[in-house]
């Protein structure tokens, strides 16, 4: 359920997930925690409300019939795994489209009536539709799958081919390291350098051959949730501090993919990220700093590992039109960068 992009793909640990997204393989890597914090650091400030509540019909949850969708309006939109980054995909698509319709799905039915709560119409993987939909977004993690390329062929093969097709990939594909610049023109790792990356590759290659695009992501981040959070919650960890992270916030990938389908492009890679680069040294000072935690991060001990690499994303903005609404995470912090 948790289909936002997490943080690493090559980590050992998941930041503050139970399983590991498409979108979140860029953060910490080989992170061994050395000392684990008590509890979970507590929050400073107020939680954000949740959603307003929409009366839509649930669907069917056999995943073999979508019962009540027999008319799909033209800005309706699927999301297949909607969870952090896909509610918010699902809000700024009806704050966009009021009346629409949205649906959501899922592999189990643990948060079906929390989807109607917020409208959103759930059902299970691999349920169909009298119809096919003209919006779709597939941000679900390969982590629940045993076949994710395929999963991604059956989304697809919901689309009816008009509005756009996106799903949301990870920055890890992108082959450059040791602190090198890295933009939309550098090459993709080669299949076959890891099963990790080679069952991303695969997803993207069904994505593109059907017409959609694919939306690489840098690591996901918001107050609770991302590197910074895990990173929190351990206290100290054996890895070293001067390796590069690059982030995005969720709410500016979720605008971001809401823009890059709303330009209805066929076959194209996008990448999104805040084009600001920070050591993990310089992430967990931002937060030592900001007051918004009520307990504070030790520090790094390691001294081996990569460096990581500095991803730039302004010929997606160029093209796209679309700025971040928090261009760094120390400014997210309320910091000066």
């Amino acid at each position: 359920m948790r289909g936002a992009a997490v943080s690493s793909l090559l980590a050992t640990s998941t930041p503050a997930s139970r399983s590991i997204s498409p979108t979140a393989f860029c953060s910490p890597s080989s992170v061994k925690p050395s000392i684990a914090a008590a509890r979970p650091p507590r929050l400073l400030l107020s939680r954000q409300a949740p959603l307003a509540s929409a009366a839509l019909g649930v669907s069917d949850d056999t995943g073999v019939n979508m019962a009540g969708t027999d008319i799909v309006g033209q800005n309706d939109l699927l999301i297949v795994g909607p969870g952090v980054l896909g509610r918010l995909v699902a809000e700024k698509w009806q704050e966009e489209y009021p009346g629409c319709k949205v649906f959501g799905q899922t592999a189990s039915t643990d948060h079906h009536s929390e989807l109607s709560n917020i409208g959103i119409i759930p059902s299970l993987k691999g349920s169909t539709f009298s119809q096919k939909i003209p919006y779709v977004i597939f941000c679900a993690p390969p982590s629940r799958s045993d076949d994710y390329p395929g999963d991604v062929r059956v989304a697809a093969s919901n689309w009816s081919g008009e509005g756009s097709f996106l799903f949301t990939s990870s920055t890890a594909l992108y082959d450059c390291s040791d602190n090198g610049l890295c933009n939309e023109d550098c090459p993709s790792v080669p299949i076959g350098r890891s099963p990790r990356t080679d069952v991303l590759l695969k997803a993207e290659n069904v994505v593109l051959e059907a017409g959609g695009c694919v939306l690489r992501l840098a690591g996901l981040y918001k107050i609770d949730r991302g590197a910074h959070y895990f990173w929190l919650r351990k206290g100290s960890l054996d890895t070293r501090p001067d390796h590069i992270i690059n982030q995005i916030h969720y709410e500016d990938a979720a605008s971001l993919a809401i823009a890059i389908m709303k330009k209805g492009h066929r076959g194209r890679i996008f990448l999104g990220c805040d084009n600001k680069p920070l050591s993990r040294q310089e992430i967990m000072d931002s937060v030592n700093r900001s007051g918004k935690f009520d307990t504070k991060f030790e520090g790094f001990t390691g001294t081996d590992g990569p460096l990581g690499k500095r991803m730039e994303s302004s010929k997606t903005r160029v093209e796209i039109g679309w700025e971040p609404k928090y261009p760094s995470f120390t400014e997210f912090l309320g910091l000066h960068s």
